[in-house]
């Protein structure tokens, strides 16, 4: 083995141990998979796939941020997921043969792992176990996508954004600061909670003369975390 493909087996192997869905395997199991998979590539705005294409096999990120779109019936992207590096996305087309579900695109410069389809396939015909462990990712996907339904169901913009950041608080009944640090740009979070960049601003500069939060660059501290989840709860009881 040369050492470019050396570099490339250790990258492999680095992206499937790092992965939860793959947690646990021994190291025979891992060497399997990553006969079977081959690394990706991903400038920021490159599409991994689209909605209908063939589907090759699932992914694994590495590195990067990977967003899971569709558009709603006005056009308007609808995020569903942004995933990132250590987790996996379209397991589901394990299980079906027409296409892709949505949109991924990389929203930053972006490595993942294609783990091709016929070979997992195999793999999982001999090793059924396998199976379980993706049918439980799949079932983690499905929660996020139902919390996600629940939050837009919220009456209003402001409703989903206190939503948001008290579900990210520790001890939401504490009333020392939380700080929490976005793991997306404020526009994808905006896009993720059904409004725009601009939007987005008004609110927080809202809370922050309220003083409900306090926002550095990407680092967000709630100052209060119980007075918080009583604002959301008298949003709610409205």
């Amino acid at each position: 083995m040369n050492a470019l493909n050396e570099f490339r087996q250790v990258a492999i192997l680095g992206a499937l141990r790092g992965c939860r869905l793959f947690s646990g395997l021994a190291a025979h199991d891992l060497n399997n998979i990553a006969a079977i998979s081959v690394l990706k590539t991903l400038a920021n705005g490159d599409y991994l796939f689209r909605q209908g294409d063939p589907a090759h096999g699932f992914y694994i990120v590495q590195k990067g941020s990977i967003n899971v779109h569709r558009a709603n019936a006005a056009g308007k992207e609808q995020i569903i997921h942004i995933f990132r590096a250590g987790e996996s996305l379209a397991e589901a087309a394990l299980a079906t043969d027409t296409g892709y579900p949505a949109d991924a695109r990389a929203v930053e410069s972006s490595v993942v792992l294609l783990v091709q389809k016929p070979g997992f396939m195999s793999l999982l015909r001999r090793q059924p176990e396998l199976a379980l462990k993706i049918l439980a990712s799949m079932a983690i996907h499905l929660r996020v996508v139902v919390g996600q339904l629940e939050d837009m169901m919220l009456k209003d913009f402001e409703t989903r954004l206190v939503n948001w950041f008290v579900t990210r608080c520790p001890d939401r009944q504490s009333t020392k600061p939380a700080t929490i640090h976005l793991p997306m740009s404020k526009s994808l979070l905006a896009a993720e909670l059904g409004t725009g960049s601009e939007t987005l601003s008004r609110t927080l500069q809202k809370f922050r003369q309220q003083n409900l939060l306090k926002v550095n660059g990407k680092i967000v501290t709630v100052l209060n975390p119980a007075e918080l989840s009583r604002v959301l709860e008298q949003r709610l009881s409205c």
